[in-house]
């Protein structure tokens, strides 16, 4: 999460899986659906707490449990409908969740095999489920740990950081049947209390615009090369240097038009899958990939192509594509992303 970066603990998760695949093609091919579970920790710091709600069952009067229901489901929608993707290993992992962790927790996070939310402190935060965009944005998380695989430090980190605030975008931009030119480009929109000077926790649109106050200060957020903040904290700035790739991904999509899943979405997914983006990508490497994945999907004089190349030059990267390198690919591990 942008503001108090959490641990990923991994979790086991291939039993699970094995199960579900076990039981997919016992059956007749069918699509993709969701397979939801919903804890309750009850305040405390524990996982996975009480089960309150499974997939297919009512709502049970509780906000933050029946958000991060819906929200579970609208990012398993995204990536289905847009994508092909079976849940976010693409092997129809279940998505389960854990809400009213701990007591005041100012934060939601990817654990590895599970998502955990905070309902925030009251006088900052609201509940973290109350943003759909935040939900896409934690679960994002573990696609990039079952494909690419980034490197939670420095710039690869901070692509791990934006690749997560692009499909948080496109969950919210997908479940409110937006086009690029009708959403607000913000991650987090409305989980901050009316005590707070702010819109969101970042802007894709504009970098580091999201919020300026008194008690949080300025949205640090850079939105161009020259103004890449170098620091040893935050894994190397993780959560500030994202807002660069963020705006690249934003101007490519509204230039290329349409919806974002359609667009520039489609080629930032591939580029995800392809096993060509190297654990410790920087984001010089990241742009030539989506460019290639551009050239590839559209056509080598494509404007969607152009769009990409431009919006990435626009932000002051140069692409530059990298070959697979094989000692990346056997150093794969799973992401420490909140």
């Amino acid at each position: 999460m942008a503001l108090h970066p959490a641990s990923l603990s991994p979790g086991t998760v291939g039993d699970r899986r094995r199960a579900v695949l076990a039981e997919r093609t016992s059956t007749a091919v069918r699509h993709p659906a969701p397979a939801r579970t919903i804890s309750d920790a009850g305040g405390e710091e524990r996982l996975p707490g009480e089960v309150v709600r499974r997939e297919g069952q009512s709502p049970i009067g509780d906000a933050a449990a029946d958000e991060a229901y819906d929200g579970l489901g609208a990012t398993f929608a995204l990536l289905a409908d847009a994508f092909g993707r079976d849940s976010i290993d693409g092997r129809g992992l279940p998505l389960d969740a854990t809400v009213h962790y701990g007591q005041d927790y100012d934060n939601a996070f990817w654990d590895g095999a599970r998502m955990v939310f905070g309902d925030g402190d009251g006088e900052v935060f609201r509940r973290f489920t109350v943003s759909l965009s935040v939900i896409g944005h934690e679960l994002a998380h573990g696609v990039t740990q079952f494909t690419a695989g980034l490197e939670y430090e420095g710039q690869s980190g901070a692509l791990n950081e934006s690749v997560s605030d692009v499909f948080g975008a496109m969950v919210e931009q997908h479940a409110r049947g937006q086009r690029v030119d009708e959403a607000d480009w913000l991650i987090g929109a409305g989980l901050f209390t009316d005590e707070v000077q702010g819109r969101a926790l970042r802007s894709m649109s504009a970098p580091g615009t999201a919020y300026d106050d008194d008690m949080l200060g300025r949205d640090p957020q850079p939105a161009h090369m020259d103004l890449y903040v170098e620091t040893d904290d935050d894994n190397g700035g993780v959560h500030i240097n994202s807002g660069i790739p963020n705006r690249a991904f934003h101007l490519a999509a509204t230039a290329i038009g349409g919806t974002s899943w359609e667009g520039a979405g489609r080629v930032w997914h591939r580029a995800l899958t392809s096993g060509t983006v190297p654990v410790r990508a920087d984001f010089a490497q990241f742009a030539g990939i989506t460019w290639a994945t551009s050239r590839e999907l559209f056509g080598s004089s494509a404007r969607e192509a152009e769009a990409v190349a431009d919006a990435w030059r626009t932000v002051g990267v140069e692409p530059r594509h990298a070959p697979e390198k094989t000692g990346d690919r056997a150093r794969r591990r799973e992401t420490k992303a909140p």
